[in-house]
């Protein structure tokens, strides 16, 4: 079994040819324009070689100027000269043009220019427990926002292998600074996982790869996406978990990760948004959400992380509360190497 959008993006090279599909009369006549010698696959595929990049790029160009439907509804894949066609990626025309306006975001991409920071998590006795892995730029690299980054990412049709690439890295990197017995807390986005056995094998591979212990990784859900989907994520949830590993629900409390989503998913621990936790011991109201939270969470035995703690008061409030583990700037912010403390914590 293959997943397109988790193999690695191949460049575009200096000769080879590019099919076009569905055909269209249109994109026909622009090949026609500009004198080149089209074929017609079996599979009812334009197919046309180029000679040089910037004759490629020309008649891509185009292409662009077609209607809009057409644009969405025509992908195509470019192979080398001599190389094989079965494997070449199939994107569509609206991807393969914002790849070329983000050209240097998708360098970033490509050439996996990022690294993974740590963040410290804390117990009620503010004991590093674990760390959450967040997306920066590579060291001496090109800086990026890492929103920016995954927006780009989706645009483009690479937002799978970005997802992967960071969960990879963030893995490598824990092996590298965290002891055994230390949490690793880590991002997914679930439209990236199409078929959850095949697409996680390669973060299932290099935890095993790596002889690291199952038990101390936490895969979170990002709040930046809306789940439309509740099977697929249980399914990508059971995937998990049938391989050693907890799962997380982010922000509960604003945006797409509602409590509703929550007591559906009954993940193993539930990350409470930051603007709840913000000024928490001076708002009423968000006392009340906070407090209906963590009730929520302990009919299914989740555990409960307050994120975005920056104040004493605020933590205060949620230690007196319940709140089993805590996230923000009083603990620390995210860096490249975890506190020395930490590597003594077990």
């Amino acid at each position: 079994m293959s997943c397109s959008g988790c193999a690695p993006i191949q460049p575009v090279e200096d000769q080879g040819r590019v099919r076009f599909k569905p055909s269209h009369h249109l994109v026909s006549a622009i090949i026609h324009e500009k004198r080149l010698a089209p074929e017609i696959d079996a599979e009812d595929t334009v197919v046309v070689s180029y000679d040089t990049k910037d004759e490629l790029l020309e008649l891509l160009h185009r292409m662009y100027m077609l209607p809009a439907e057409i644009i969405e509804a025509t992908s195509l894949s470019i192979t080398g000269r001599g190389r094989d066609e079965s494997s070449s990626q199939w994107v569509s025309l609206s991807q393969m043009r914002a790849r070329m306006n983000h050209f240097n975001v998708v360098d970033i991409i490509q050439q996996g220019q990022f690294s993974s920071h740590m963040q410290p998590i804390v117990d009620i006795s503010e004991k590093i427990i674990g760390f959450e892995f967040l997306l920066r730029p590579a060291p001496n690299g090109v800086m990026f926002q890492p929103y920016h980054l995954f927006e780009i990412a989706r645009e483009t049709g690479m937002h799978s292998f970005l997802d992967r690439a960071a969960r990879i890295s963030a893995i490598e990197t824990s092996a590298e600074w965290l002891p055994r017995g230390i949490k690793r807390f880590i991002n997914f986005l679930p439209s990236s996982i199409y078929n959850p056995e095949y697409c996680l094998s390669h973060t299932f591979k290099t935890i095993d790869r790596l002889h690291l212990d199952p038990e101390d990784f936490v895969f979170e859900v990002v709040e930046t996406e809306r789940i439309d989907n509740m099977d697929h994520l249980l399914q990508i949830f059971k995937a998990y978990r049938d391989h050693g590993m907890k799962v997380a629900l982010d922000d509960v409390g604003s945006g797409y990760s509602t409590m509703e989503v929550m007591s559906m998913l009954k993940p193993d621990y539930v990350k409470i948004d930051r603007s709840l936790i913000d000024c928490c011991d001076q708002d009423a109201a968000k006392r009340e959400k906070i407090l209906n939270i963590i009730d929520r969470a302990e009919k299914f035995g989740g555990q409960v992380l307050a994120e975005g703690i920056e104040r004493r008061e605020e933590f205060d409030f949620c230690r007196n509360s319940g709140i089993h583990l805590a996230q923000g700037y009083l603990f620390g912010k995210p860096s490249d190497r975890p506190p020395f403390d930490a590597l003594r914590a077990v």
